[in-house]
């Protein structure tokens, strides 16, 4: 599998980067916040710009991101619109969300943007396309906020985020059962063992999958997404917290 390297990050390798996410509404708030992950174990923070109230302003998403990038002080950004579909604030037509993320990817001021990987097969390749012209890294991601599909399903949609150019492939799903977390956690040795020439992120969402969100280097997720102030999906782990299982179980594995 190749690793992927944002920065000083390596997503792949070692211990799963703990990426934070931004969820704050207004851009005072939002560089406020990047100050203060500084202080905190953080490798990449995550902006969802879908909870920004300027979010359908281009010009204002621009204006935040001249502030973003270096109040983050070399932390890798990823940029993530989250659409209504697949659990954000808000919905937006395909082609106006691949435009919105094209021309923040040819901004510079990024270094990962989230692609969704059911916005239709032509208008994510050419996303994608596009936004590697930028020489910006592509996580394609796929959410289900209502249950956990078969593990052949989960690996399938993997594999499609891979075949379509993804340099990194996410999915999240909800469990209703603890069998449910062990799906999504096969699926995860399945896809990173047999499939996987790219990183993958894996998570089980809410209180009874937060197991998946500890167990990434065991399993084969390479990312996990921990919270600084508010959770942005449920089940998120307060950072510091996260840091100290991530390293504790790091250790007991070599």
């Amino acid at each position: 599998m190749n690793t992927v390297t944002v920065k000083n990050v390596v997503i792949g390798e070692g211990l799963p980067k703990i990426c934070v996410p931004i969820v704050s509404k207004t851009r005072v708030e939002i560089i406020e916040e990047a100050k203060s992950i500084t202080d905190i174990p953080v490798d990449i923070v995550e902006w969802r710009v879908d909870w920004f109230e300027g979010s359908n302003d281009l010009k204002q998403i621009i204006a935040v991101l001249e502030d973003l990038a270096p109040a983050l002080n070399e932390i890798p950004l990823l940029f993530t619109f989250r659409t209504k579909r697949e659990g954000g604030e808000k919905a937006i037509e395909a082609a106006s969300y691949a435009a919105l993320n094209q021309a923040v990817a040819a901004t510079g001021l990024v270094d990962l943007v989230d692609i969704e990987i059911f916005t239709g097969d032509e208008i994510v390749k050419s996303a994608i396309e596009h936004i590697h012209a930028s020489k910006v890294k592509v996580i394609a991601s796929n959410h289900d906020f209502d249950k956990t599909p078969s593990k052949e399903d989960i690996v399938e949609r993997l594999r499609k985020m891979q075949d379509l150019g993804a340099d990194i492939a996410k999915i999240a799903v909800m469990p209703n059962n603890k069998l449910d977390v062990l799906e999504l956690m096969a699926a995860t040795v399945i896809m990173s063992e047999q499939y996987a020439r790219i990183p993958i992120v894996t998570m089980s969402m809410s209180g009874i999958g937060v197991v998946s969100r500890l167990t990434g280097e065991a399993f084969g997720s390479a990312i996990t997404f921990g919270s600084a102030k508010k959770a942005s999906a449920p089940g998120q782990i307060p950072v510091k917290e996260l840091d100290h299982v991530l390293q504790l179980l790091n250790r007991s594995m070599h």
